[in-house]
């Protein structure tokens, strides 16, 4: 019995001894495993971190939102770097994808010129080409295509139309020539404000464009169109190669103007001039005919005198251009194209008769020019406007 207990004994030791052997084992196996894991995963993440970029920071990430205390001075410097590489290469690609809308160097230009004033009867304005070009150095987005660059200038009075329907009808003409510069990638401007008090009606013209001219030296034209002007051709484009030696271009015609002399020999009411020193000069000369001038009477007797059949007494802006056509040739007439071979612009009743049945006509060449039944992005019109 004593064995056996002895035996029973021994084993239970031996049980034991082997228990605490096994176990010492096991746990230095899983040490070992999860070491091994651990060094695999930062070796791992080590070499990822080595050939991975660094992120750069978005342009519009700020520190705004951490303490002082958490941003030392070198992640400061690194975030800083970071966000005027990333600037630097939105400039670029605005640079190259159009004008950049967001970036006014810090240089200055005629803008910071105190004396500089939009309104038609201050001191004229001096050198304007030379400043022009001196913006477009600084702007270097817009000068790309700055030689075709239209602005179109519109306008009406501030107050309400006295017809009832007069405001729906200048909406809906506001929105044809929305529409067509939309087409022709033009901006636009619509007036509705004096810019000269005094300078009403038909002479409130002079003003505005003198001041979309010092407004947008980016454009190279800026288009009038009266207010209740309409653009009949949607897929019409201004001929500027025809205008490339002309500062003003306006319809008319000749034997009207030179013959007969009348003041309806052109119409005012629609025209292109150049953005130049040409152009201020002429607007000031332009505008001292009208009512806000002290010689507003006595021009009101001149253009009278001059065209017989001249309905009205007071100066206005259409029988004054004309004047200057004739009296002043050498000195405006030569650099004004008075355009006669196709409609520029020309009186409804003129020529209201020409849109009968265009419809019809439309669809006449249509049948004749498959391609011109292809639907098409409105972006990509002008390939299709050329077979009309």
């Amino acid at each position: 019995m004593v064995s056996s207990e002895l035996s029973q004994s021994q084993n239970i030791s031996m049980a034991k001894h082997h228990g605490r052997i096994k176990s010492p084992s096991s746990l230095s196996d899983g040490i070992l495993f999860v070491g091994g894991a651990l060094v695999a995963f930062l070796v791992v993440w080590a070499l990822w971190s080595f050939f991975s970029p660094s992120p750069v920071p978005a342009p519009g990430f700020s520190t705004a939102h951490f303490p002082d205390n958490t941003l030392d001075t070198s992640t400061a410097a690194a975030a800083a770097t970071a966000a005027a590489a990333t600037d630097t290469s939105s400039a670029s690609c605005a640079d190259s994808s159009g004008p950049n809308l967001r970036h006014d160097p810090p240089g200055r230009n005629f803008y910071d010129d105190p004396g500089l004033s939009y309104t038609i009867d201050t001191p004229p304005v001096k050198n304007w080409d030379e400043k022009r070009k001196e913006w477009l150095k600084q702007h270097p987005s817009f000068a790309a295509g700055a030689e075709d660059r239209i602005l179109m200038v519109t306008g009406s009075q501030a107050t309400p139309c006295k017809n009832p329907i007069g405001d729906y009808l200048l909406l809906k003409l506001f929105k044809n020539k929305v529409d067509y510069c939309r087409r022709h990638g033009i901006d636009i401007f619509y007036n509705n404000v004096l810019f000269q008090p005094k300078m009403f009606s038909f002479w409130a013209k002079t003003p505005t464009v003198k001041a979309a001219m010092l407004a947008h030296p980016e454009a190279e034209w800026i288009w009038w169109v009266d207010s209740d002007a309409a653009v009949t051709d949607m897929d019409f484009k201004l001929p500027l190669d025809r205008y490339k030696d002309h500062n003003l271009v306006i319809h008319g015609w000749p034997h009207l103007i030179y013959e007969k002399k009348s003041w309806t020999s052109i119409n005012a009411g629609v025209f292109l001039i150049r953005n130049c020193q040409w152009a201020m000069d002429f607007m000031d000369v332009w505008a001292s005919m009208g009512p806000q001038a002290p010689g507003y009477d006595k021009w009101g007797e001149i253009l009278s005198t001059t065209f017989k059949d001249k309905i009205f007494p007071e100066s206005d802006d259409q029988s004054g251009l004309i004047y200057l056509l004739l009296e002043e040739k050498e000195k405006w007439g030569n650099k004004i194209y008075v355009e006669a071979e196709y409609y520029f612009e020309g009186y409804w009743m003129e020529i209201v008769g020409t849109f009968d049945n265009i419809t019809g006509e439309y669809m006449k060449i249509e049948n004749e020019v498959p391609e011109l039944r292809r639907r098409h992005a409105e972006k990509v019109s002008e390939s299709y406007a050329r077979v009309w």
